[in-house]
């Protein structure tokens, strides 16, 4: 998968985040998980981007890690917010959502790993 192509499913993926967001029924519980994820799950796709324009490797590194850490917060409110939900159509989204932020956690997080590598940075 080169940049580009990353960069698209990390939009998707934000929008697909903020379209499910959107459905939610109102309640004081699922009004903070929305306001938490929205801001966690579109981190992703405007942190890469910071990513992208890195001055440096240490640079990249940082924020491709900031981006994985918005992805593992993410990960939690999807989950969060899936074990309050009832709706069958909305569960099955949910869990899709939630594959795809493991599969995204799992490229950032070999990326961060690689970077560190070649740069010759220690865990």
């Amino acid at each position: 998968m080169n940049k580009k192509e990353l960069e698209q499913r990390l939009i998707s993926f934000s929008s697909s985040v903020l379209r499910e967001v959107q459905k939610l029924k109102k309640d004081p519980a699922r009004n903070h998980l929305s306001g938490q994820i929205i801001r966690s799950s579109t981190a992703v796709a405007l942190n890469y981007g910071e990513a992208q324009s890195a001055e440096s490797k240490r640079d990249f590194i940082h924020k491709s890690g900031i981006v994985l850490k918005e992805l593992r917060e993410t990960y939690i409110n999807l989950s969060l917010i899936k074990d309050l939900e009832e709706n069958p159509e909305s569960l099955k989204a949910l869990s899709n959502l939630l594959q795809e932020n493991n599969e995204l956690i799992a490229i950032f997080h070999k990326t961060v790993q690689t970077a560190r590598q070649n740069a010759g940075i220690d865990s």
